[in-house]
């Protein structure tokens, strides 16, 4: 089967996402997928490109991007320090590589390193001007380094490059709703109306708009996955925005909960992955300080 549900081993966190117990009320049932492994395409991959880097004659440039496409394989995987070192190895090799810069970038920013992240995408921006991934990224680390109005223009920029995209638009809100709650969600309306696709996370807008229950955008990524791939990459993605929905409803066993499924999809190379465990590690920061 593409999906499972796990309604009986899921009690306790069933429970913590639909609150206190009501009689005759059906506590809401998680989907989950099988987490996903590594391809032995992946691991073929790593060493074909470590035999190509180790053949004579190949210039910087040759260097620099094998080692870059190794990071990326790297990452794919999780093996993230692994990738770290390889996109450093790519700068040392090409100091004017800004994908390295901007993959370099995200991981200083998974590791709350905001400032030199600011720098990395900085020299990202200036070699490619007009590499909006590159804005992307340093519009999230604006969000995570605190500087939500800044944040919110880098990320303004990389939706206003694919307006119709909703992933771009719910990291545009994300920052924005930092600024000023009310306005955002009025905005955020009025984007989805105007370019509001088919796309099945456009789902996920609506359920921050109120217009659709989290238990039914479950339903349909179940419903609608192909494969357990598809599912997993699906889930990895629902759960972690509705883990920064209940946030902003201060519910925070919630979020955590949320945020800890999208990790167990291991879809390591998206977005969402990446930043669920920097919340949860922010969420860890913050609870021993209360200690």
């Amino acid at each position: 089967m593409k999906y499972r549900f796990l309604p009986a081993a899921l009690a306790l966190f069933g429970l913590m996402l639909s609150g206190c117990s009501t009689p005759g009320v059906v506590t809401p049932t998680l989907v989950l997928p099988v987490p996903m492994q590594v391809s032995y395409q992946s691991e073929l991959g790593i060493a074909r490109l470590g035999q190509m880097l180790n053949a004579p004659g190949l210039t910087p440039e040759q260097r620099a991007e094998l080692f870059f496409q190794r990071g990326v394989v790297f990452d794919r995987v999780g093996l993230r320090a692994m990738a770290r070192l390889d996109f450093n190895r790519a700068l040392r090799e090409q100091p004017d590589f800004a994908d390295a810069y901007n993959l370099n970038g995200v991981y200083l920013t998974q590791n709350q390193e905001f400032d030199e992240a600011y720098e990395s995408f900085d020299s990202a921006l200036e070699l490619a001007p007009d590499y909006v991934y590159a804005n992307l990224n340093r519009g999230i680390a604006l969000y995570y380094g605190g500087r939500p109005e800044l944040a919110a223009r880098d990320l303004r920029v990389f939706l206003d490059a694919e307006p119709a995209d909703p992933y771009r638009l719910l990291w545009w809100h994300l920052a924005r709703y930092q600024i000023d709650a009310e306005d955002a969600l009025t905005t955020l309306a009025a984007h989805r109306d105007q370019y509001g696709t088919d796309e099945w996370a456009w789902d996920i807008v609506d359920v921050y708009l109120g217009r659709l229950a989290p238990e039914v955008l479950l339903s349909r990524i179940a419903e609608q996955s192909q494969d357990n791939q598809e599912l997993a990459e699906m889930l990895c993605e629902a759960y972690f925005y509705l883990a920064k929905l209940a946030q902003h409803n201060a519910q925070s066993e919630q979020a955590e909960v949320y945020l800890k499924l999208a990790l167990a999809t291991n879809i390591y190379d998206f977005v969402e992955h990446r930043y669920a465990l920097l919340e949860l590690d922010l969420i860890g920061q913050q609870a021993r300080l209360k200690r």
